[in-house]
This record gives C-alpha cells, sequence and structure tokens, in this order.
C-alpha cells in the first residue's frame, strides 16, 4: 500500500471518528435538554426539584413526570432524605400548567402520549398527595394547571405576593384537572365552584388566604427561607412549620389587606350552590350585581360541555377520596382528549389566538345528561390504577 492511499485511509478514520464524537455529542446534548428540564439534587437535608423550563414558563410534560416520580419515591425512601422541596426557575412561574399544545399535537399524530401523560402526571399527583416525607412547593410567580397538581397536594404550599393562580381549564375545553375534584370542593364555601367554572385568578397573598397556599412569605426572603429549610438537621414535620411559620409571621406585604373574594363570598355561596350550571346562571342573573354580571359574562364564553362536566366533576369529588377523585379524573380526560373541544379551546387560545373557539355543542341546552355521563364512564382494564 503507497502513502496516498495510507493517507486515504487515516483520512477516513478520522472523518469516521469525528463524526462520531459529533454524533455522540448530539445524543449528549439531547439527553441534557431532556434532563436538564428538571434538575434533581440532594442539598443538606432535602432532595430539592427545580422545574427548569423558564423560557416556557416552566410548562409541566411527559419527560419532566417520568423524572420527578421515580426520584421522589426514592427520596421518600431514603433514611438520609427528611424533606423534598420544589421550585421553579427563572422567577416568572413555578409551573404554569401541563403543555398542553404538546398534547393537542399528539393527538394529532395519534399518539399514545395522552393517555401516558395524564396516567403518569395523575400517578405522580398521588404520590405528592399520600408522600411520607415533609413537601414543601415554593409556589412563587405563576401556578396553574399542571403546576397545581404538583404542589396543592403535598404538605407546604408557600405563595409570595408575585403568585398567581388559576384553573383555567373550561376556557380550553378541558375541566380542572390533577385533583382539582379533590381540592377545590373544600376550600371554604363555594369558592372552589367559583374558581373552577370562572377561571378567576388569584394573586399574591390571596392565594394563601383562599386555601391553596399554606404560607405566605415575601419573595426577597425565598431564598433565605430554602437556606434555613436545608440547614435543618433531621428535621421533622414540627421542624418545617416552625420554620415556615416564623416566616410567614415576618411578612409583612398586603398583611392587613382583606381577601379579595371577601366582599363577594354571599354572593359567590349563595349562586355557586346549585346542581346545575343552568341554575347557577339562572342565580347569577337574578342577582344582578355588577359583580354577578361580570361573572356571568365570564362563564358564557367557557366551553358549555365542560362547565357541565367540571360542576358534576366537584359534586361527585366533594365526598371522594384524592385517589378516587384521580381515576375518575382519568376517565374524564381520556374523554376530553377524544371529543372536539379540547383542541378546539386549545387552537384559538394558543395557535390561532384568536380567542373565539366555536364549541359543538354550542350551548348549554345541546349537552345533554347522556353526555355528561359519558364523560365519566369507566374505562374498564384502561382505568387509572394507584
Amino acid at each position: 500500500m503507497g502513502l496516498p492511499e495510507v493517507w486515504s485511509l487515516v483520512h477516513r478514520f478520522n472523518s469516521f471518528k469525528r463524526t462520531n464524537i459529533i454524533l455522540q455529542h448530539l445524543r449528549m446534548s439531547n439527553h441534557t435538554d431532556a434532563a436538564g428540564e428538571v434538575l434533581l439534587e440532594r442539598r443538606g437535608c432535602a432532595g430539592v426539584i427545580t422545574l427548569n423550563r423558564p423560557k416556557s414558563l416552566n410548562a409541566l410534560n411527559l419527560n419532566m413526570i417520568r423524572q420527578i416520580y421515580p426520584q421522589l419515591k426514592n427520596w421518600e425512601q431514603d433514611p438520609e432524605t427528611f424533606l423534598i422541596i420544589i421550585k421553579g426557575a427563572g422567577g416568572k412561574a413555578f409551573c404554569s400548567g401541563g403543555d398542553i399544545r404538546e398534547l393537542s399535537e399528539a393527538r394529532n399524530a395519534n399518539q399514545k402520549v395522552t393517555q401516558d401523560l395524564f396516567r403518569e402526571e395523575y400517578t405522580l399527583n398521588y404520590a405528592i398527595g399520600s408522600c411520607q416525607k415533609p413537601y414543601v412547593a415554593l409556589i412563587h410567580g405563576i401556578t396553574m394547571g399542571g403546576g397545581v397538581g404538583l404542589s396543592v397536594h403535598g404538605q407546604f404550599r408557600v405563595a409570595t405576593e408575585k403568585s398567581l393562580f388559576a384553573m383555567p381549564e373550561t376556557a380550553i375545553g378541558l375541566f380542572p384537572d390533577v385533583g382539582g375534584g379533590y381540592f377545590l370542593p373544600r376550600l371554604q364555601g363555594k369558592l372552589g365552584y367559583f374558581l373552577a367554572l370562572t377561571g378567576f385568578r388569584l394573586k399574591g397573598r390571596d392565594v394563601y388566604k383562599a386555601g391553596i397556599a399554606t404560607h405566605f412569605v415575601d419573595s426577597e426572603k425565598l431564598d433565605m427561607l430554602e437556606e434555613d429549610l436545608l440547614a435543618l438537621k433531621s428535621p421533622s414535620k414540627e421542624n418545617v412549620t416552625d420554620v415556615l411559620e416564623a416566616y410567614h409571621t415576618k411578612s409583612k406585604t398586603d398583611q392587613g389587606k382583606s381577601f379579595i373574594l371577601e366582599e363577594h363570598m354571599d354572593k359567590i355561596n349563595s349562586c355557586f350552590s346549585a346542581n346545575t350550571v343552568e341554575e347557577i346562571i339562572e342565580n347569577l342573573q337574578q342577582d344582578g350585581s355588577s359583580f354577578a354580571l361580570e361573572q356571568l359574562k365570564v362563564i358564557n364564553k367557557m366551553s358549555p360541555t365542560s362547565l357541565k362536566i367540571t360542576l358534576r366533576q366537584l359534586i361527585e369529588g366533594s365526598s371522594k377520596t384524592l385517589q378516587e377523585v384521580l381515576i375518575m379524573e382519568y376517565r374524564l380526560s381520556q374523554a376530553c382528549m377524544g371529543g372536539h373541544d379540547f383542541h378546539e379551546g386549545v387552537m384559538a387560545v394558543l395557535i390561532d389566538k384568536d380567542q373565539s373557539p366555536k364549541w359543538k355543542p354550542a350551548n348549554l341546552k345541546e349537552v345533554t345528561d347522556e353526555d355528561v355521563n359519558n364523560y365519566f364512564k369507566s374505562l374498564g382494564s384502561n382505568d387509572l390504577k394507584l
């Protein structure tokens, strides 16, 4: 073999090697990007979960769920881990909700993702609700939908003046899931029914006053609070409570301000104490106040099907366990994925952004009891197993 042939072989080998190195790097980059969507760390006495998609307001996707769940279970069993903290990166959001665009696209591509995502997300919600270790969610910034599911079932939820809570699902043809059927009807009076049907947004200390958060802390003290929690040695639930209470007591932002819905709670309790959406609408019309008429305007924009299944979800959920509620909601989720309104709602709100969804059926009269019953039907062997 002459020198030119040798050089040719060397060149081809080097090209092959470079190509392999590049491909390996790309594979590692893809893995790092996917893994980087959630940061899982052991710090001090605690396992710390950081939702790390700040550009997407930490929207929750299936990859993130699949990283959080096994680590949560590991930490729960680990004798050296005494506490679990979950927070969002970027300062704007804890978690803005599930990645609903991904869900809608998955349905259009006829993928199994819609089944897997809801099944695994609700399994995670249940794991949080039944976790034997103190679980502290720092719900700083936007906390909606899937973000509520990652926080509200845990023992401790810490809001700041920048917290923004909402369950806006009826506006996109869905229902307030992730255990909404469990925690919403257990809020004061009919507040949860009002929040679920209207998607009303609560901000700052009101998230605490509504009972969504267990504590309120000024955002400038949030890092210090986290450090003090991490500095605890073998903490018990009582130790964690003491630290949170100390910060809560010292937080001055909006301390003397009354709950934003305080003056309307009598109206909310009377108008939303009905067994049908039609009766709620009639109550609001009869009330006739500017507040009632404003809520009427909001409700009339929502998916009629979503409104009806949501009200029934909350009524039934009020006497169910979290486990039973999540099984019920899994049935509802799969029925919604197979229906018209969710995909229409996502198109109108996120893609076309015209905010004018064409609901089918278009009004409450056309949504029959039989239609609603079909959403609650057992899925047999495909039901959620918890």
